[in-house]
């Protein structure tokens, strides 16, 4: 057996974003794959705050359900916008501080 084709999924995100204090800023994901988008699709998002080595997650989709993960600071402020059809996996975060500075990474996943 020879080895299995994969398929990529391409992700699309905003270089940059910026929110004043208070505000709320919308976290756009969009992703597109060249197979369809099955129901087993996940789509997770990172956080890595400015000045650290470690990045969490901060908010998962699987299954067809949104979970905002139980940890850090934004479990309370998150709102899940995206819809997996229409290749969405944007999240918007409420009321900025400033401890939100640091880098956000979206992650698709589409198996098989």
């Amino acid at each position: 057996a020879g080895p299995s084709p994969t398929w990529s999924i391409h992700v699309y995100t905003q270089r940059e974003v910026h929110g004043t204090v208070g505000s709320h800023v919308t976290l756009s994901c969009s992703f597109w794959s060249s197979e369809w988008i099955s129901e087993d699709i996940s789509i997770t998002w990172h956080f890595q705050a400015e000045g650290s080595r470690d990045s969490i997650s901060i908010f998962h989709y699987a299954k067809g359900q949104p979970y905002i993960d139980d940890v850090g600071s934004f479990k309370e402020r998150m709102e899940w916008v995206g819809n997996p059809r229409r290749k969405d996996g944007s999240i918007v975060i409420h009321n900025l501080d400033y401890t939100d500075n640091g880098t956000f990474t979206c992650d698709v996943k589409n198996p098989p």
